[in-house]
């Protein structure tokens, strides 16, 4: 039944380890014209303390993605020391600003929002943010006009909300028809397509670039394929949200080496069509259930 799958088939024909030399696919940013490559990192999980092991691994990882043509790297200071070994890592690196980086900031309290921002400046270095984004939505209210007015002064090029959560998606849908954004992340994957209801498509609308997180949806996906007989599901699940129509530039959990080459390469070659996607959903639905 698995070989006779049209989606195990199909994701045959996007999927090639020949393709390691061809271009980086890209995304157009519709509030600036700006292109960037179509896959990022996701550093939820960069956290370690002076002598770690993993200190190095994290570094020979964001070399790795730099050395591939990866350009965006996603942060927040929720994510424990995560922004202060990211910004090490860069400046022992020489790549900051190469890289195209986007942190996130939540506080309610305007001068407590200001106050978190600048220490992200700190911990990450430069003169500027591409993306600034309000963290789980908290604080909108308060901070998206300090953003805005930041934003013309230079120090971010982009402003934008972020959700992981399906009970946010109302609240994320009125701040998206009422603010004027460069950018939205949401949770979307092959098995979580909720957002594609009126999220996405509405972000199309509306000219708002998007990053997804979660686009393996924790795991759940590799789970729920197991060891079925397909090289490169990474790849294959990363295709699948790349190849939605808002373009969304997904952005996953990324601490080792071989996890950055395997990423960027989704990067590479053809997308799932409309046929596809639906051969793909078909597939996963039942090994979800």
């Amino acid at each position: 039944m698995l070989k006779g799958s049209a989606a195990v088939a199909g994701a045959a024909t996007i999927i090639n380890s020949s393709l390691a030399q061809t271009p980086l696919s890209t995304v157009l940013i519709p509030s600036s014209g700006q292109i960037v490559p179509r896959v990022g990192i996701g550093c939820r999980n960069y956290r370690a303390q002076t002598g770690d092991a993993e200190l190095a691994v994290f570094r020979d990882t964001f070399a790795q993605y730099h050395r591939l043509g990866g350009k965006i790297i996603d942060t927040s200071p929720n994510y424990g020391n995560s922004a202060e070994v990211i910004g090490r890592i860069m400046a022992d690196l020489g790549i900051r600003e190469d890289l195209w980086v986007a942190t996130k900031v939540d506080r309610e309290d305007r001068t407590e929002g200001i106050n978190r921002m600048e220490r992200s400046f700190e911990l990450l270095g430069g003169e500027h943010f591409e993306l600034m984004q309000i963290h789980n939505l908290r604080g909108t209210a308060t901070l998206l006009e300090t953003m805005q007015a930041w934003k013309e002064q230079g120090r971010f090029r982009y402003i934008g909300v972020t959700t992981s959560n399906k009970r946010q998606y109302e609240q994320l849908i009125e701040v998206m028809e009422n603010n004027t954004l460069d950018f939205i992340q949401v949770d979307y994957s092959l098995g979580n397509r909720s957002a594609a209801e009126r999220i996405l498509p509405l972000a199309r609308d509306r000219g708002i670039a998007v990053l997804t997180n979660l686009p393996f949806g924790r795991g759940r996906l590799f789970n729920a394929v197991g060891d079925r007989p397909l090289p490169d599901w990474a790849q294959l699940f990363l295709k699948y949200v790349m190849s939605h129509k808002s373009t969304p530039i997904p952005i996953p959990g990324t601490t080792k080496p071989h996890h950055a080459e395997d990423n960027i390469q989704a990067a590479r070659g053809r997308l799932p069509d409309a046929n596809l996607r639906a051969e793909m959903e078909r597939f996963i639905d039942p090994l979800l259930a």
